[in-house]
């Protein structure tokens, strides 16, 4: 269960980090109110990815 928080927790922090991050200098332009659907897509990939390896980690910790 705690691999399982601390994947979640990663994907949080990235969610975050390519939310806020930016895309260069963009002046005084107003940020963006939505993520495009790309970076959606691949933020929930990262996420899909993260579940998974905390799954085989809670497996292999349950078979020790």
């Amino acid at each position: 269960m705690r691999a399982r928080g601390l994947a979640v927790a990663l994907a949080a922090t990235a969610l975050l980090l390519t939310g806020c991050g930016g895309h260069g200098d963009t002046g005084n332009a107003p940020a963006s109110p939505a993520p495009a659907s790309t970076d959606v897509a691949h933020l929930q990939k990262l996420v899909d990815g993260a579940e998974s390896a905390a799954s085989s980690a809670e497996s292999d910790m349950a078979h020790d």
